[in-house]
C-alpha cells in the first residue's frame, strides 16, 4: 500500500513540475510575440480646432468639404446688423491621401485669398508605452488675389512674390481622458513683405487650445495664438491683438457643426494668428461657424457593399480605423475600429484614467 502512495505522490509531483514549465515555456514564447499596439483616436472630432489645425487628419480616401463663415463685428451695431452685413466665408477641400498624409485647397473671401496645404501625422499616441503624444505637422501657402495697389512711384512693379504667406505648425496634442483632450501648436507665419524696419517677416507664436465633452455628440472647445514677435505689428494702419476663440461643437451624423466667437475675422492662418485687428477688450467681436461634411471616395479595399460612408462621421479621423461587420461575401477590412471605445482593444487593461 505504501508503494503505491508513493508511485501516486510521485506521478503528482512530476506532473506538477511538467505544468509549471509548460507554464514558463508559454510565457516566455508570449513575451517574444509583437504585443498589440493601443492608439489613441478621434484626439479631437475634426481636422479643425475652431479656426487652426488639430492633429487629427482624415482617412485614406476620405474628402472633407468645409464652410467656415465669420461675420462682421458686433460692435458695429444695427447699422450692419450686429456684423451679418460685413460677413466673409471659406470654402475648403480636404482630402485623405493616406492615414497619416492630408492635402487640402481653400478659397477666402476675405483679402481673396487661395491657399493650400499639407498635413503629416508623424507621431500617435499610445497607451502602455510608446508616445505619450500625438504630433502632427501642418504647412499652408496662401495668395492675395486683391487688385495690386497703386505704388508711390511708377518705375516700381508690384510683384507677385508680395502676395504670399507661408505657415508652418507643429501640432502636438494628447487625449488625457475620453472626454478631455489639449493640443499646443508652436508656429511661425512667413511674411514676404512687411515694413523691414519696422517689423520682421516672421511671426513667431505659441497656440494652445482643448476639447472638452460633454455628451458623446457635443463638446466645448477654445484655442489661443500667442505672439512672441511682431505684437506691434500694423495691419492698414490699424493695432493688431493675439487671437481667443470659444466654440461649441456638435456632431449630426456625418456632419460636424461648429459655432464660435472670436476676435479674428480672417480665416487663414496668416489672418488669424498674425493680423487680428480686433479686440475682445474693445467688445469687437465675431460671430462664425464651421460646417463639415466627409465622403469616402475611395472604399478600402475588401469591402464590396454598398453605403460605406460613416454616418457618424468618425471615418474622418485617420487613426479611427472602425470595424465593419462583413457580410457572407465580404471580408472586412483590417484598418477599422470599433466607434464604442477610445482606444483599440487589447488584451490589458486601460489603466490611464
Amino acid at each position: 500500500m505504501s508503494r503505491i502512495l508513493s508511485l501516486i505522490a510521485g506521478g503528482l509531483t512530476l506532473a506538477g513540475v511538467t505544468a509549471h514549465a509548460q507554464d514558463d515555456l508559454m510565457n516566455e514564447l508570449q513575451s517574444t510575440l509583437p504585443q498589440e499596439k493601443n492608439y489613441a483616436f478621434a484626439t479631437f472630432k475634426s481636422t479643425r480646432l475652431i479656426d487652426g489645425s488639430s492633429v487629427e487628419c482624415l482617412g485614406a480616401g476620405v474628402l472633407d468639404f468645409r464652410i467656415s463663415h465669420r461675420f462682421g463685428p458686433i460692435s458695429d451695431g444695427i447699422s450692419t446688423l450686429y456684423g451679418v452685413d460685413a460677413a466673409y466665408t471659406k470654402l475648403s477641400l480636404d482630402y485623405g491621401v493616406t492615414n497619416w498624409l492630408m492635402v487640402g485647397i481653400g478659397h477666402s473671401a476675405f483679402n481673396r485669398e487661395d491657399d493650400g496645404s499639407i498635413k503629416i501625422k508623424l507621431l500617435r499616441q499610445q497607451l502602455g508605452g510608446g508616445s505619450p503624444v500625438t504630433i502632427t505637422y501642418f504647412g499652408n501657402t496662401a495668395v492675395e488675389t486683391m487688385p495690386a495697389p497703386t505704388l508711390p512711384d511708377s518705375t516700381q512693379k508690384w510683384l507677385f512674390s508680395n502676395r504670399l504667406f507661408f505657415t508652418n505648425q507643429l501640432l502636438i496634442g494628447k487625449k488625457f481622458s475620453k472626454t478631455f483632450s489639449l493640443q499646443i501648436m508652436p508656429t511661425v507665419v512667413h511674411y514676404n513683405l512687411v515694413d523691414s524696419a519696422k517689423f520682421s517677416n516672421n511671426t513667431w507664436a505659441l497656440g494652445v487650445g482643448f476639447r472638452k465633452m460633454f455628451s458623446r455628440s457635443s463638446a466645448i472647445t477654445a484655442e489661443y495664438y500667442y505672439r512672441l514677435t511682431n505684437t506691434n505689428m500694423l495691419v492698414n494702419g490699424q493695432k493688431t491683438y493675439n487671437t481667443f476663440s470659444i466654440g461649441y461643437e456638435v456632431e449630426t451624423g456625418g456632419h460636424v457643426f461648429q459655432l464660435m466667437v472670436t476676435n479674428a475675422q480672417g480665416l487663414t492662418e496668416r489672418t488669424f494668428i498674425g493680423q487680428a485687428t480686433n479686440s475682445w477688450s474693445k467688445q469687437q467681436l465675431h460671430i462664425g461657424f464651421n460646417i463639415s461634411r466627409v465622403f469616402t471616395v475611395v472604399k478600402p479595399k475588401g469591402y464590396k457593399g454598398k453605403d460605406w460612408d460613416d454616418k457618424d462621421g468618425d471615418d474622418a479621423k485617420g487613426d479611427s480605423d472602425k470595424k465593419v461587420t462583413p457580410k457572407k461575401s465580404q471580408k472586412a477590412p483590417k484598418s477599422k475600429v470599433s466607434d464604442d471605445k477610445d482606444f483599440k482593444p487589447s488584451n490589458k487593461k486601460d489603466t490611464s484614467w
